[in-house]
């Protein structure tokens, strides 16, 4: 089984590693093959109003804008594009692109961005994936074969690893009131992650604002479950000396929120490198333009990916396990 997957995605990757080469050897023929690899790397990794599959191959996406001068609008990204991907300069309808921003033409004019970027796109299909898989995962249990088959036989011991494994040691007895949220969170990245992998994927998990939305949830759901021991530990430590007390408030009020910023860091950080050093084993391809090295670095871009599979779960279980810690210390009863 791990053999056929191997072989099917080092075809994949292969395919798209050879389409890309082609693509940017004919698109910087004007340019003396000179390869921007810090701006391919950086417009991969950063959200965009298009999504594009490869050079020259772009899937316009809504954009969604609203200002009190003009109302909704609602048009395609296609409309500020040339075919190259290239912003146009006069803009559309008073609005222009500037490197994966919406921005007024007049300056003059405030408005709100509810567009569907490329983030946004796959943030939908990951919620959609989820419900498609977990509501088949349901119908299964609901059913009244006692023996699990298809989805439901392989998510299975995922579940209970998280259950058993993470969610319940850490929060304790009351475990089951926070145990959806956290298989919620745990699949979410996971899945996040593994979508981030494919060829021409976003890079949803390592967007900064998803993952500090992930955090805020946490950090909402920890301090709104805390006990009069949690809020005690914090503002009154008990067992210590009034002076040290003193000095141990501030600390402790630091780390209410050092907590889900560190969540909300970890994530991004990891999944982000993960991305840079994947491109950059690519881009050596087109820095030394030779095949020799494009064979070795396809190689190790593969060997990459394998690893960030890894990467993905070890991630999902890590943001997990934190945030099943911090609410279990924050739901703890007094000793």
């Amino acid at each position: 089984m791990f053999s056929k997957t191997l072989h099917a995605f080092s075809i994949v990757f292969f395919i798209s590693f050879f389409s890309l080469a082609d693509a940017k050897k004919n698109s910087q023929d004007d340019k003396d093959d000179k390869v921007d690899i810090g701006g391919m790397i950086m417009h991969h990794i950063l959200d965009d109003y298009g999504y594009e599959i490869m050079e020259g191959v772009v899937i316009p996406l809504p954009v969604i804008l609203y200002s009190k001068e003009t109302g909704l609008d609602i048009f395609s990204s296609s409309k500020l594009f040339d075919k190259g991907h290239i912003a146009i300069s006069e803009g559309y309808k008073g609005y222009y692109y500037d490197h994966g921003h919406i921005k007024s033409i007049d300056n003059s004019r405030s408005f709100y961005d509810f567009s569907i970027t490329k983030n946004v796109a796959f943030l939908i299909l990951n919620a959609f994936l989820i419900l498609l898989i977990f509501l088949n995962v349901a119908r299964g249990y609901k059913s009244k074969i006692s023996a699990p088959s298809g989805l439901q036989s392989f998510f299975e011991p995922i579940i209970l690893f998280v259950r058993d494994n993470i969610v319940k040691p850490n929060i304790g007895k009351h475990y089951e009131k926070y145990l959806s949220y956290m298989l919620t969170l745990f699949f979410f990245i996971f899945f996040g992650n593994i979508l981030g992998l494919l060829p021409a994927a976003a890079n949803l998990t390592g967007n900064i604002a998803v993952t500090m939305i992930l955090a805020i949830l946490t950090f909402l759901i920890t301090n709104f479950s805390g006990n009069k021991n949690y809020w005690k530990h914090i503002f009154w430590t008990p067992n210590v000396p009034n002076v040290m007390r003193i000095i141990i408030l501030p600390i402790e009020i630091i780390g209410v929120f050092t907590k889900p910023f560190s969540l909300m860091i970890r994530l991004f950080v990891a999944i982000t490198a993960g991305h840079i050093v994947l491109l950059s084993f690519i881009g050596m391809t087109f820095i030394f333009q030779s095949y020799f090295v494009g064979i070795l670095s396809a190689l190790f871009a593969v060997a990459l990916n394998i690893i960030e599979l890894l990467v993905a779960a070890i991630q999902a279980y890590v943001f997990t396990m934190f945030s099943s810690v911090y609410i279990g210390l924050a739901i703890e009863e007094e000793h």
